[in-house]
């Protein structure tokens, strides 16, 4: 394969192949640039604040009530406003995941009258807060920033993430455009969103689920029909006894429960939303589950970030494909053991050390430093969004 770089202002991209290690280091050397310049430093304090968002257009799985949007926001804070290490959003997943010092439910910083909003999407049966990380990076940066916890498929809800949330991949794109419908009406930050400057950012099913904003469209009977003809050869195709469980009980009530059964009425549509200019997906999943033709008919910018190591979201069916197949997609691939986790959060000495799930959310390589990691993620999504943004 043919590796080769092609510059575009103010982004390095890379379409469609493997990144290897000295064009890595030339990504890195026109970032370190960019940040002597100051775009890569951080410039005001970051607030951050909860909305109960719902979407009246929708039920929850219980059926009892309209689907649930909760939401986490970051922004650029006032000066003066007094930052401490927040609670906000927080749960007793908390111990596990690093804090940042925060202005809650501070005043908007008056330095620009109006900011671009990022909306978030996060992975499979995690949370917006996992990529607090990202949001208050971005929002340092002078964007307004938020994370919804999509319904059923995430731990900040009681009794955790259920198999609707799990199966319903669909629904979750709906999500992020209600939420911009939600944040564009918001009387604290409505009038300070710039709507024609509006992107978004996913990790692992979030990455998916903010490519679909830019047009793809999810049909999950082509995973079935690739699985049928790779049931050996594909990690794809042999998820873990818990992925299994959920896809099963999934298929059971996709003909017993009303709910589900008008949702997989909306599985095939587009979700593509015209006012996101640009997409940033982070360790993408379920790429076998997008058509062919959707993907090519992409048209907005997107940048793909993965870790060559990746064995939950394999590249070639997933990162690669997404790459291989949009029009002028961007990929970095992170080299080394750098996997699927790696693009969670921070985790503290309690999550390091623990024994359960959060040993594998928390776990990386043996010579992986997740922190760096942030850090040349953090600004490449930077350039590319100040790229997008400046040439719509």
């Amino acid at each position: 394969m043919t590796h080769s770089l092609k510059p575009v202002p103010a982004v390095v991209r890379v379409t469609a192949c493997l990144l290897p290690l000295f064009l890595l280091a030339s990504v890195f050397t026109t970032l370190a640039h960019a940040q002597e310049k100051g775009q890569n430093q951080g410039t005001v304090m970051v607030g951050v604040t909860l909305r109960a968002f719902v979407d009246e257009s929708r039920s929850n799985w219980g059926g009892n009530g309209p689907r649930p949007l909760n939401t986490i926001i970051w922004y650029p804070a006032a000066a003066g406003s007094k930052l401490k290490v927040s609670d906000v959003g927080a749960s007793e997943l908390q111990q596990f995941f690093a804090s940042y010092p925060l202005a809650e439910n501070s005043a908007i910083s008056d330095q620009q009258k109006k900011y671009p909003l990022v909306v978030l999407s996060h992975g499979n049966a995690s949370l917006g807060l996992s990529l607090e990380w990202f949001g208050y990076y971005l929002a340092s940066h002078g964007y307004v920033v938020a994370a919804v916890n999509h319904h059923g498929n995430t731990a900040a809800e009681p009794g955790g993430p259920l198999p609707q949330g799990f199966g319903a991949q669909w629904e979750r794109a709906k999500d992020l455009s209600v939420l911009i419908d939600k944040m564009l009406a918001d009387p604290f930050f409505g009038s300070h969103i710039d709507a024609d400057r509006i992107v978004a950012a996913g990790h692992s099913s979030g990455g998916a689920t903010v490519i679909q904003l830019a047009g793809a469209i999810f049909d999950p009977d082509q995973i079935q029909a690739y699985c049928n003809d790779h049931k050996v050869d594909d990690p794809d195709c042999d998820p873990p006894p818990m992925i299994r469980n959920q896809i099963e009980q999934f298929s059971a009530l996709k003909v017993t429960d009303p709910i589900v059964e008008a949702s997989v009425k909306r599985s095939h549509l587009s979700y593509c939303d015209p006012r996101v200019k640009a997409v940033f997906a982070m360790a993408p999943a379920i790429g076998l589950g997008h058509t062919d033709a959707s993907l090519r008919a992409v048209r907005i910018p997107v940048y793909i970030v993965a870790g060559r190591a990746d064995n939950i979201a394999p590249l070639a069916t997933n990162a690669e494909r997404f790459a291989d197949l949009i029009p002028g997609a961007t990929i970095t691939i992170m080299p080394g053991m750098v996997g699927h986790a790696t693009f969670g959060s921070l985790c503290t000495p309690a999550g390091l050390k623990a024994t359960d799930w959060a040993n594998w959310v928390c776990h990386d390589e043996e010579g992986v430093d997740r922190a760096l990691v942030h850090e040349q993620v953090e600004r490449i999504a930077l350039l590319f969004f100040q790229s997008a943004l400046a040439a719509k």
